[in-house]
């Protein structure tokens, strides 16, 4: 019984370059880097798909979403601090 290999994605990044370069067919890549063609393929197709990514600032909006997901989170705790404080004084401790 075989195991399944797993490829990092930076594996994945690096033959999926050299898929794009074109200086070797995908058949040659496959047997330099010992995996399947369509692997390949597949990687190449998601690194052309995902390039767009990179230009149109979607990671500057991800990160604006957890600064402000961060900011509500700290009110939040204030809030409970504030109540926490009100209820122990209420209780006499």
């Amino acid at each position: 019984m075989t195991t399944r290999r797993r490829f990092t994605a930076e594996f994945k990044a690096k033959v999926a370059v050299e898929a794009i370069r074109g200086e070797l067919t995908v058949s040659e890549l496959a047997r330099k880097h010992a995996v399947h063609p369509n692997l390949i393929a597949g990687w190449k197709r998601l690194a052309i798909d995902g390039m767009a990514g990179v230009f149109d600032g979607k990671g500057s909006e991800r990160e604006q979403g957890r600064e402000v997901e961060l900011r509500e989170l700290h009110a939040k705790i204030g809030q409970l601090v504030i109540e926490r404080d009100f209820l122990a004084k209420a209780s006499g401790r």
